[in-house]
């Protein structure tokens, strides 16, 4: 018989905010006033109604120059070119792949914008779109990066480096977009022992990190070897981890990851998401990310 945890109710103190002192976001709920100057430029997320600027999504105020606009807390991702999606396959069509990324529209991988195995340069053929199931099939799950944004908002991809390509054995994390912080680079070798893909459009990829990359296949074959139980004890801490930070609602990069992982590790993997847990974890990563800033 399976042992059952109970706890007793417990006062919990809230967080603070883990924004530093004078970095306070204006939040705005739909229909608040944002300003009633009439200079400013409406963007998106916003209406004017009697020479006022009203937000018409929850979310934060952005001002660029002259130009405001509300970046909505919970939504649908918009792509941007140069983006890092991991994204599922979920159609295989003519000449193209239908890929989901968390957007209002499935996005595009069109067959000529992908590398052939071996690497080979050439135009494509009838027997590259016969062999595209051999490529890429419904259920798989790949990294990519946007290409382009089309007319109607949906997202066309491309996979033409080698870093890109189908993902082999992990574990899939998905959290809002809004979380995920825009770095330089979205691939992280963790010094825990694994690596996480952090994709722009809030689907995370923790998978272990690979001895060597192998450059021959184009990023099409998977290895399918059994994963040792240490680096599935390493990726399963690493997806609580994950999960307490957004549970926190705190932005995901390499570094508030790392550090709450290493605050979680005097605890047991199945204890981190325990509310109490959670927030003696959450409170010590959230202080070194404030020292590290300060």
């Amino acid at each position: 018989m399976a042992a059952v945890t109970m706890r007793l109710p417990a006062i919990r103190a809230p967080l603070g905010s883990t924004a530093p002192r004078g970095a306070e976001k204006h939040l705005v709920a739909p229909g608040d006033t944002i300003t009633t100057d009439t200079g400013y430029m409406r963007g998106h997320g916003t209406y004017v109604e009697d020479d006022k600027l009203i937000a018409s999504v929850a979310g934060v105020v952005e001002r660029v120059n002259k130009l405001v606009c509300v970046r909505a807390l919970k939504a649908r991702y918009n792509g941007e070119v140069g983006d890092i999606v991991v994204g599922r396959i979920t159609e295989v069509q003519q000449k193209r792949w239908k890929v989901e990324t968390n957007s209002r529209l499935d996005s595009v991988l069109l067959l000529s914008s992908i590398n052939l195995p071996g690497g080979e340069l050439r135009r494509r053929s009838a027997e590259d779109e016969l062999a595209m199931r051999d490529y890429l099939q419904e259920g798989d799950l790949i990294s990519a990066e946007v290409q382009s944004i089309f007319s109607d908002g949906a997202v066309s991809l491309h996979t033409r480096s080698l870093k890109y390509g189908k993902l082999a054995q992990g574990v899939l994390v998905q959290v809002s977009p809004s979380l995920v912080k825009r770095q330089k680079t979205h691939f992280h070798d963790l010094p825990c022992g694994a690596s996480v893909i952090l994709g722009n459009n809030g689907f995370i990829w923790i998978y272990p990190t690979p001895e060597q990359k192998d450059e021959e296949a184009g990023g099409f074959t998977t290895n399918l070897e059994p994963v040792p139980l240490s680096d599935r004890e390493v990726i399963s801490r690493l997806r609580n981890c994950i999960v307490a930070l957004v549970t926190h609602k705190m932005m995901l990069f390499d570094t508030s990851i790392l550090y709450c992982y290493e605050a979680s590790l005097p605890h047991q993997i199945k204890d981190i998401l325990k509310p109490e847990v959670t927030e003696e974890i959450i409170l010590e990563a959230r202080q070194r990310l404030l020292d590290l800033q300060g």
